[in-house]
């Protein structure tokens, strides 16, 4: 016995590596966050949405991508709050999501309280507000993203695509893929590519980064929200 220090461990051979060979050592750790599907290789494409600074992400898509998003945001422990004028569309998720708790909370068009976000419980605010959603009362700030759905490119579109720091787009018409194309400099191949991609294949892009990532449920998420689908 050591005085305050417990038991003496195992006296084991030190487990020594050269500083020469440092660099051959490697973890198969990605980024943190949550797993939104498998990029072109087949690896796990990561999408941190609980951040220290503003994050803002729109998604040109249907539905279902952002409910599976929804869901996989609050496993991870965060609170989702979602801005929404057809509550009837994710009650159903808001009643199974959490294992009780009430992780996930629907709102009306306008009427979203302040979620009072912080590092012990981070929250993504999800705007499903149509075509021409208005400006939001509850905005982006530190552990607070907010997610806005639209289902086709519209008006408010271009305004929404600058000021995000991530956009999502799915299939969407030749005449849209050109416009995106235009707002987010895509390379041609790209946005030729768009208006054939197909159920839950959402290219993740910014002004110098893309990635086509495809999104497939799990059985739980299959049983309560159905296949992939773009239009809803």
């Amino acid at each position: 016995m050591r005085g305050g220090f417990g038991l003496v461990g195992p006296r084991r051979e030190r487990h020594v590596v050269p500083a020469s060979d440092l660099d051959l050592l490697a973890l198969p750790v990605g980024d943190d966050g949550v797993v939104i599907g498998v990029d072109a290789e087949g690896r796990s494409a990561v999408l941190g949405i609980n951040r220290p600074t503003p994050y803002e992400v729109t998604l040109i898509g249907g539905l279902w991508t952002a409910q599976v998003l929804a869901l996989r945001t609050a496993a991870t422990g965060a609170r989702v709050a979602v801005e929404t004028g057809r509550a009837q569309v994710w009650s159903g998720l808001a009643q199974a999501a959490g294992g009780g708790q009430q992780c996930v909370t629907l709102h009306e068009v306008g009427r979203i309280p302040p979620q009072g976000a912080s590092a012990g419980s981070p929250v993504l605010v999800i705007r499903d507000c149509g075509m021409r959603p208005p400006r939001g009362r509850v905005v982006a700030g530190p552990w607070q993203s907010v997610l806005t759905l639209l289902p086709y490119l519209s008006p408010t579109a271009p305004r929404l695509l600058q000021q995000a720091s991530l956009v999502g787009v799915q299939r969407v018409s030749p005449d849209e893929a050109q416009q995106i194309g235009r707002l987010m400099r895509l390379p041609r191949q790209a946005v030729d590519s768009l208006p054939t991609l197909g159920d839950g294949v959402t290219l993740w892009c910014t002004p110098r980064d893309r990635q086509f990532v495809m999104t497939q449920g799990t059985d739980a998420e299959t049983g309560l929200l159905g296949g992939p689908r773009r239009i809803d």
